[in-house]
């Protein structure tokens, strides 16, 4: 009887083990993620979650691709050619206004770490009234009306930012924007101490680095979405302590 009995037992070990390593051979769910730049410190915790196989661990198969100047995330997105893109509360916003069917599901960043960078005599940032601004294209939807709105700068200060901190460093009169983990660093290693003001200390509302896909993937995959932000949360937990 006893003899029967482990002999019961060893078949259902061996069923449980069994099915333990093949549910865990299914096939992870292919996911692609495109950015909104090149990759840089303010995309780590995506990076983190691909290099340290939390994803896998979720089931997806991530790819990342990087954006850049001429890269509409968006519409990468309406094509087919991304699961997920690093969006813009603003920029989303404008886009859903337009008709197109976004849902921000995540946010990276509570606050949006976009900033002005000036020379060391400009004291406020209401001084920029008289300097020289490079503004990005982009920006010119963001974060410039609010500018405008709230410090009375104009469209005659403005001129098109390159993404180089060269004309900044030359010219004492210019003012350009930038992120606070990136153009600061580079203007510091030009010679310059930079006077560094983060619009979202004086007030400026948006999240920064969303989460954004489509309405029928939210409809069709929730539980996909689900696993990717979850896991999304955990590469920036380890990147931020490691």
């Amino acid at each position: 009887m006893f003899s029967r009995l482990r002999e019961a037992w060893r078949i259902l070990a061996a069923a449980i083990v069994l099915g333990l390593t093949t549910g865990g051979a299914h096939a992870a769910d292919k996911v692609v993620f495109v950015t909104n730049w090149y990759a840089e410190a303010e995309h780590g915790g995506f990076y983190q979650a691909l290099a340290e196989g939390i994803y896998l661990r979720y089931g997806l198969d991530v790819s990342i691709r990087m954006g850049g100047p001429q890269v509409n995330v968006y519409q990468l997105l309406l094509a087919g050619q991304a699961d997920f893109a690093m969006g813009y509360d603003i920029a989303t916003l404008n886009a859903i206004e337009q008709g197109l069917p976004l849902v921000t599901v995540a946010a990276t960043f509570q606050a949006d770490p976009a900033v002005m960078i000036a020379h060391p005599d400009v004291k406020e940032l209401a001084d920029l009234k008289t300097r020289t601004l490079l503004i990005g294209q982009a920006s010119e939807t963001t974060f410039w009306p609010w500018l405008k709105a709230k410090y009375g700068f104009t469209d005659a200060q403005k001129r098109p930012y390159s993404f180089s901190v060269q004309q900044f460093l030359v010219d004492k009169n210019v003012a350009q924007q930038g992120y606070a983990t990136s153009e600061p660093y580079s203007v510091q290693k030009g010679g310059v101490t930079p006077k560094v003001f983060l619009l979202a200390a004086s007030g400026y509302p948006p999240y920064a680095e969303t989460i954004v896909t489509l309405a029928k993937t939210v409809k069709d995959k929730p539980d996909m979405i689900r696993r990717f932000v979850e896991a999304t949360a955990l590469g920036w937990k380890s990147y931020l302590v490691n």
